[in-house]
């Protein structure tokens, strides 16, 4: 469907955030003012404690107006890139918010430079500014002279065009047509594919429709290499820029993660993941009674024929049920999501692909996107996104704007964990045997493959074109193909044949536009798999731990915040012991298809 087809209930209530354009347009005026003011009234004079201190509340408040302003146009963009209006709305915005960056960019660059006696009084008085000024203090060492920073920051807006160009390649101008299949057609689309044709139990139609969706992809292959590559030179122009070793120091800087940990999720689950879902993949291939086992099969559910249509409705009650232990709050909030409409999950044209929740500053609501096909996969998506929502409703209530800024490396702990806890509630609401064998199923074949595998995945092919470009080298699409190929080699060894096309999964995620956030998947699964044995366990004193830490936003590290929900992440340990219960729910598969005979 077209946009302006789609039934008003399938849509999320952009009238949460502003009742019109034109009040939101208004909040761009009053973003412009404050920056324009911070200026005026502070630049030249940040040299004590209450000038830095009023000026960054000055400057928090803008930057929650930008914030929400923003969001509200951004969010419109998404659900169609086909219209020009919502994209011109988005630039225009984006463009009023680098402008304002730039003119305000002195703050950061005054305040690195006053005595250290007055950034302490700073510090001590600050209230919600506090924490941020520490974080300035500690990037002090690669700041740049003012004026270069100003230039950087009026630069703002272009520094994301190779994201904006990879959208519009595939959401604009992309037309997949129809397909083919014992004389009858099929119609394709991105959404139709990775939604719809990746589970179908029909391996003529499955496999036909993987081939058209590669064939058109590949027309794009090249156009999506070049702004793929201009995305991550510019990381490492940066990177020199502000005298980081490499430019996986400078990615990691931020949520002050450790190169050390970062390899460490990749090595490890490349290495011990590895042999399980190669198991996995052969039990798909034995169910399934497949000729061989491809590429375009591994999205496959365990028993396809228990595998039942779930309406909207079906998920909310799913959801609430299976996050009750979270509290009469939380659940509250669940109602309120399907009841307010924060939920878009229409399938229509030019829409974003994939799931996210985005939760403007200082609104009453979040915003989830997703493109619902009655899939209890669909159901662990909304789950998942939930958990974002109830991570920032939290979070936003708790602390000031700046101190929700949470590392990325624990941002996927609160939605996976959401995803381990509707699995246990469905575990104990039928003992038959095949409907515990569904539910392990998507748990393995959903949570665990698209955060441990895909994702993953992911992460070690961003590793390696990283690499390459952090060596002074550049990447093309025949560059970007091998390398993926290569991965999942290693991954999936001989239990998968690789059919063509695998090696194009590089152009189909937006996260490689997100730094180094692929990663960030398995770490935060990690996490939410020890607090949720946790809470399976000790039920309230670990539920009131992960809802502290759920607050604590970014004035914790991704280390604090692990300790508050007890799992120690300095050690490898979290992550064999999870690796080992991903093992130990395949081998349960393994044994209830035999148990079941088939």
């Amino acid at each position: 469907m077209k946009r302006n087809e789609v039934p008003v209930n399938e849509t999320w209530d952009l009238g949460l955030i502003y009742n019109s354009a034109e009040e939101a347009w208004r909040d761009a005026e009053e973003v412009k003012r404050l920056a324009g003011k911070a200026e005026k009234d502070y630049k030249g004079k940040l040299d004590n404690a209450a000038s830095i201190v009023e000026c960054l509340h000055l400057y928090e408040q803008m930057n929650v107006l930008a914030n929400r302003f923003s969001h509200y146009f951004m969010l419109d963009m998404e659900t169609d890139y086909t219209n020009s209006e919502g994209i011109s709305n988005a630039n225009k915005a984006e463009s009023i918010i680098t402008d304002c960056m730039a003119k305000t960019s002195f703050i950061e660059s005054e305040i690195v430079e006053a005595d250290d006696a007055v950034l302490e009084e700073a510090v001590e008085k600050g209230g919600t500014v506090s924490m941020y000024l520490k974080k300035i203090l500690r990037g002090k060492p690669h700041m740049l002279m003012p004026e270069t920073e100003k230039v950087l920051a009026s630069l703002g807006e272009f520094m994301e065009s190779p994201y904006q160009v990879y959208n519009q390649a595939k959401l604009s101008d992309m037309r997949f047509g129809d397909f083919s299949v014992n004389g009858k057609d099929y119609p394709l689309s991105y959404a139709l594919f990775e939604d719809e044709y990746e589970y179908e139990r029909d391996t003529e139609i499955r496999r036909a429709a993987f081939r058209n969706f590669s064939d058109k992809i590949k027309q794009y292959e090249n156009v999506t290499a070049a702004a793929y590559n201009a995305y991550v030179c510019r990381d490492k122009r940066m990177a020199e820029i502000r005298g980081f070793e490499s430019v996986f120091d400078y990615l990691l800087f931020e949520d002050n993660v450790s190169r050390d940990l970062y390899d460490r999720q990749i090595d490890v689950i490349m290495d011990k993941l590895a042999p399980h879902m190669r198991k996995y993949a052969r039990l798909i291939k034995k169910v399934h009674k497949l000729d061989r086992m491809t590429y375009a099969d591994l999205k496959l559910t365990v028993d396809p024929d228990y595998d039942p249509r779930v309406s909207m409705e079906d998920a909310e009650k799913y959801v609430a049920d299976g996050l009750a232990i979270m509290g009469e709050e939380y659940v509250s909030m669940v109602h309120r999501a399907f009841k307010e409409r924060w939920i878009d999950y229409a399938t229509n044209d030019g829409k974003c692909t994939g799931g996210f929740c985005a939760s403007p500053y200082g609104v009453p609501a979040s915003f989830i996107l997703l493109s619902w096909q009655n899939r209890m996969s669909n159901v662990f998506t909304l789950a998942h996104e939930l958990g974002h929502a109830g991570h920032f409703k939290a979070c936003n209530e708790a602390q000031g704007y700046f101190d929700t800024m949470t590392a990325a490396y624990f941002t996927e702990s609160p939605s996976t964990i959401n995803e381990l806890l509707l699995t246990s509630y469905l575990e104990k609401t039928d003992p038959d045997p095949r409907f515990r064998r569904w539910v392990l199923g998507n748990t393995v074949g959903k949570t665990y493959y698209h955060n441990f595998v895909t994702h993953l995945l992911e992460a070690a092919y961003q590793r390696e074109v990283y690499k390459i470009v952090d060596e002074g080298g550049s990447v093309q699409a025949e560059t970007l193909s091998a390398i993926y190929k290569d991965v999942l080699t290693r991954f999936w060894g001989d239990s998968v044949e690789l059919t063509e096309g695998a090696e194009l999964t590089w152009m189909r995620q937006p996260h490689y536009y997100m730094g180094l956030y692929s990663y960030t998947y398995s770490a935060g699964l990690t996490i939410s798999t020890g607090m949720c044995r946790r809470m399976m366990e000790e039920g309230e004193s670990a539920v009131s731990d992960w809802k502290k830490a759920l607050r604590a936003g970014s004035t914790v590290s991704p280390l604090e915040f692990a300790q508050i929900a007890g799992v120690d992440i300095s050690t490898d340990k979290p992550l064999l012991d999870t690796i080992d219960y991903i093992g130990s729910m395949i081998d349960e598969i393994c044994r209830l298809t035999e148990e079941l005979g088939f």
